[in-house]
């Protein structure tokens, strides 16, 4: 992974909370935490709307969790595949 733009505000010394729809693997937030520690924040937290801790590869820190999926994939909410069912007001499993 690489950055292509980094962050624009100062983060050293401050709270930064990062919000995030679903971790999966924790790859990628994994990386993003790890990048902003380097920021030297105060404090560094994780808030996240869907956690599925079955597909986790490495350890992640949430810290505030909104709820635990299962291992199947998710739409609605802002959630979306290929593009659809992101404008449902409420998360669906897609089934076969």
């Amino acid at each position: 992974m690489r950055i292509i733009q980094g962050v624009k505000t100062p983060v050293k010394g401050r709270d930064v909370l990062v919000v995030e729809d679903i971790v999966d693997t924790g790859i990628t937030i994994c990386f993003l935490l790890g990048y902003l520690k380097k920021k030297r924040p105060a404090s560094l937290k994780l808030c996240v709307l869907a956690d599925k801790p079955s597909r986790r590869k490495v350890p992640v820190p949430i810290h505030y969790r909104g709820f635990t999926v299962p291992d199947k994939f998710i739409v609605g909410y802002g959630l979306d595949f290929d593009e659809q069912f992101r404008n449902l007001p409420h998360i669906y499993t897609l089934e076969d």
